[in-house]
């Protein structure tokens, strides 16, 4: 276990507690392995009957894994073959799998910064789970900002967003907040954080055998303080579905020249920025991930996180971003236009045997 995150059972639920403020609870192995821990164990336990996720700073949910620990593991070991870290994706990777499968009500309050991990953490599950924003929430799959794609699950809830929404967010890696998040079916109620005092102290006294439908009876008198009136993405979903529908981002770019709106020049603006590589491999992970469940997904982007590491993308994206801090990464290729078919399908080719696969025990 580890000092990073708290548990206790109130009122027969299991309260988690991410508690890594100076790191933005940013996930490490020890975490990954107390949480999948604490998990499995309340799953058997009729004493549990949900479980809430929570942080204990109103700054981060969980901003992601740790990628300082990912480059300073990746630069040791340049051709992918860091023991670290392949432990820390493959347990990470069968935790959201136990996420999402959970078999009991599974609630996230997603206050402040939820990426990366984050996401990982907090959107699995679809039956059971029931996910909070609130005015502080920033939401994002940014990967693509250090050379990497959207992992965590994040070809399967991505693909499965409203049009090409899910396209728009992980190709440019924007982020969005609380009214966007509702829109796009990636958060479910809207809670003010001057009230989530008050929810906590409702989750330990309520009937906790209906706590999805306690929560949703609570959220219900602020819906209208995040309604989609208030989303970038309701007001350009039209144009989001249009751009992004093409099947290779140099189309995506083209269609956004042709449109002189301040949506396309921002979108333009940003992808700018971003890994032209990973952009391309991100569009070519969500499009397989729509015809696929959650442990293929899962067993893909544990392949194409081996790959990443093999390409050393990763390791200038974060070098720019969280090392030098320079924001200048040298991205290769620099441009779309050299992105090839064949760099592309390099991050799926398979990395270990079937039977072999870190993964393989997923169903």
């Amino acid at each position: 276990m580890t000092e990073f995150v708290q548990t206790h059972i109130k009122n027969n639920i299991g309260f988690i507690t991410l508690d890594r403020p100076k790191a933005l609870n940013s996930l490490s192995l020890d975490m990954v392995r107390a949480l999948t821990t604490t998990l499995i164990a309340w799953r058997s336990d009729s004493a549990v009957r949900a479980v809430a996720i929570r942080s204990s700073s109103e700054r981060a949910f969980c901003a992601g894994g740790d990628i300082r620990f990912f480059y300073d593991a990746g630069r040791a070991n340049p051709q992918g073959g860091s023991a670290s870290l392949e432990d820390f994706f493959t347990e990470e990777y069968a935790l959201n799998h136990l996420i999402h499968f959970y078999p009991k009500p599974y609630v996230a309050v997603m206050d402040g910064i939820v990426m990366g991990g984050g996401m990982g953490v907090a959107q699995g599950g679809e039956s059971n789970r029931l996910r909070i924003v609130t005015e502080r929430t920033k939401m994002a799959m940014p990967e693509v900002n250090i050379g990497l794609f959207p992992d965590v699950g994040g070809g399967y809830f991505l693909s499965r967003v409203p049009g090409e929404i899910g396209t728009y967010l992980g190709v440019t890696g924007e982020t969005i907040g609380a009214a966007d998040a509702l829109y796009a079916g990636l958060a479910d109620v809207f809670v003010p954080a001057a009230e989530l005092a008050s929810l906590s102290a409702m989750l330990e006294s309520v009937d906790s055998s209906g706590l999805p439908d306690a929560i949703r009876e609570f959220a219900s008198r602020f819906a209208s303080q995040a309604e989609p009136a208030a989303s970038v993405l309701a007001t350009e979903r039209s144009a989001i579905d249009r751009h992004f529908a093409h099947d290779d981002v140099l189309s995506i770019a083209d269609s956004l020249r042709k449109d002189d709106s301040a949506f396309a020049r921002k979108a333009l603006d940003t992808m700018s920025k971003r890994s032209p590589l990973m952009m391309c491999v991100t569009l070519s992970q969500l499009r397989r991930g729509r015809t696929m469940g959650v442990a293929d997904n899962l067993r893909m982007e544990r392949t194409m996180v081996r790959r990443s590491f093999e390409n050393g993308e990763v390791l200038e994206g974060i070098r720019s971003v969280v090392i030098d801090k320079d924001n200048a990464p040298k991205w290769s290729p620099a441009q779309l236009a050299g992105v090839s078919t064949e760099m592309i399908e390099r991050f799926f080719e398979p990395a270990w045997p079937a039977h072999a696969h870190p993964l393989r025990t997923l169903d």
